[in-house]
């Protein structure tokens, strides 16, 4: 993908591809190419983002915790890779419900998580849910976790979330 973002014409030969003089039209306008943000959960997937991505993002999908592990291990592949972790942008993707009933946003979530994956119980598991106090709290352990990028996904109600997000939570994040 990067060589055609690049290059005016590609010729290769892989596993699963092959290409004979091929191009792409027209080129981006980010040079030397936009950048590629992987998503990943398998440690070669893991390897590969560390190897050729410009950016991790978690799935919202995942639990705090796992997203730790995972990115305890990016770091180690991004080492080996002989990159700086530092330096790699790390983020993940967060289901949001600022309420200041809780049991309502967790219904809430609940009847979401299960209509969209078929797994109410995620919502429990993966998502930040509450007062905005409380959210801050849950999204300051998302990027103790790793993420220097939150992106939040109110999954109703967005314009409420975000002027709450506004006026509560940015302003008190640690990221």
């Amino acid at each position: 993908m990067k060589r055609f973002w690049t290059e005016p014409r590609v010729t290769f030969e892989g596993d699963f591809w092959r290409l004979q003089n091929a191009s792409m039209e027209p080129k981006p306008l980010q040079k030397p190419h936009p950048p590629v943000w992987f998503g990943a959960h398998h440690p070669n997937a893991l390897r590969r983002a560390a190897e050729l991505g410009d950016g991790f993002m978690g799935a919202g999908s995942l639990s705090t915790a796992k997203f730790k592990e995972e990115v305890t291990q990016l770091r180690e592949f991004l080492e080996k890779a002989g990159r700086d972790p530092r330096k790699f942008p790390i983020g993940k993707r967060v289901y949001i419900a600022i309420d200041r009933d809780k049991a309502r946003a967790a219904k809430r979530l609940g009847e979401w998580f299960g209509a969209f994956y078929g797994k109410p119980q995620l919502a429990e598991e993966v998502s930040v849910w509450g007062p905005a106090e409380e959210c801050v709290e849950r999204l300051n352990e998302v990027v103790a976790a790793g993420a220097r990028l939150v992106m939040l996904h109110p999954v109703f109600d967005e314009l409420d979330h975000l002027e709450q997000f506004a006026a509560v939570i940015a302003p008190t994040l640690k990221a």
